[in-house]
């Protein structure tokens, strides 16, 4: 199972309405597919225009470490020096921090992943996971 654009669309729609409802700061959305390849992004009016790296970031680190940005963030706590390598490996695109979120099919395994950004970490994940969930999947923040 992959996710298709018409999904795709989903989440960034309903995590951006979920984000207006919260009253959140404009949101920008990205969803990849399990390699690691942009489906679909959209930035909010308003979202300043470097959003769209940070979005993929967040995704990006998340779908290749099948990691959630969480974890990411937790074990860069823990050990610094790992996460820094990983991120040398992957030309600096990991951004481990909340907001990254792996999508799950029905068997648990890692299908793509989505990244928020654009309010507090924490808030960008809440959205994402609504925009998951909507589209009939399981997130993972």
């Amino acid at each position: 199972m992959s996710i298709s654009l018409r999904k795709a669309r989903t989440i960034i729609r309903k995590a951006l309405e979920k984000g207006r409802e919260l009253e959140l700061k404009p949101l920008s959305v990205v969803v990849l597919d399990a390699g690691g390849h942009v489906i679909a992004f959209e930035r909010e009016d308003k979202a300043a225009p470097g959003r769209f790296a940070v979005a993929h970031g967040k995704a990006y680190g998340s779908v290749m470490l099948g990691m959630t940005g969480t974890a990411q963030r937790d074990r860069a706590e823990q050990q610094a020096y790992f996460m820094g390598a990983v991120n040398g490996l992957f030309g600096g695109q990991v951004v481990p921090v909340p907001g990254g979120l792996l999508v799950r099919d029905r068997k648990g395994d890692v299908i793509g992943a989505v990244g928020v950004t654009g309010d507090t970490s924490e808030n960008d994940a809440e959205a994402g996971l609504a925009g998951i969930e909507a589209a009939g999947l399981a997130g993972e923040a």
